[in-house]
């Protein structure tokens, strides 16, 4: 977040027309800023060191090196730095490779402008923004996997020997987070406040000892405490 307390937003696609849209609607945002675009993903990587900005838009199939490939090198020197997957498909194994390379969101870009800030939004507060139909099996699928994941990623959290049992609300509210649901949409289902949702979701990721949600949604996958 820069000096004026805005999230810094980094456009990585090949399409100028996306850039353009994208980063027309990031401007007009009072809590974003446009720190900067690139076109492939070897200027994502040199962008990203250059400019650290708090959440990158990145296209998936880009000239030079690939946006996973990209991801992968970022989130490994700044893992700080949050990334959102932007692609034209809902493709299970895009999204799966997306999260094995530390990425925590994956939105289509065909998707209403509201959700591509929201993305942004939730991916800076450290919340998993995996809203397709493909995300829950992604993750099964990376729960299952023996092949450990790039370093900071997402599902490189082991389960602490001896953790505190989850509550019976805790398990409620960690299934619908592994479903994708936002801490209000779990509030209004679950007909409870957002903020006991958030304090349920802390508790949670101190149990884990995870740093955000998709790492506490990987672990409770791997060993059966979700579906």
């Amino acid at each position: 977040m820069d000096r004026d307390g805005k999230i810094k937003v980094l456009l990585a696609d090949d399409q100028t027309m996306i850039r353009q849209g994208f980063g027309y609607v990031i401007g007009l945002q009072p809590d974003m800023e446009l720190a900067g675009e690139a076109s492939d993903g070897e200027e994502a990587v040199e962008r990203a060191e250059r400019l650290r900005p708090d959440v990158i838009l990145m296209d998936v199939q880009m000239p030079r090196m690939s946006g996973i490939e990209a991801a992968r090198r970022i989130v490994g020197r700044q893992p700080a730095t949050k990334i959102v997957i932007l692609t034209t498909f809902d493709d299970q194994d895009y999204i799966y490779q997306g999260i094995r390379a530390g990425a925590v969101g994956y939105l289509l870009k065909d998707a209403d402008v509201e959700d591509m800030l929201e993305a942004v939004r939730s991916a800076y507060r450290g919340e998993a923004a995996y809203r397709t139909g493909s995300a829950a099996s992604a993750l099964s699928r990376l729960a299952s996997s023996e092949v450990p994941a790039s370093p900071g990623a997402p599902g490189t959290a082991v389960r602490p020997e001896g953790m505190e049992p989850l509550t019976e609300r805790e398990r409620e509210i960690l299934q619908e987070m592994a479903y994708g649901l936002r801490n209000d949409e779990i509030a209004r289902k679950l007909f409870i406040a957002e903020g006991t949702v958030k304090s349920h979701v802390h508790r949670i990721l101190q149990k884990f000892g995870c740093e955000d949600r998709t790492q506490a949604v990987v672990m409770a996958l791997r060993n059966g405490i979700v579906q």
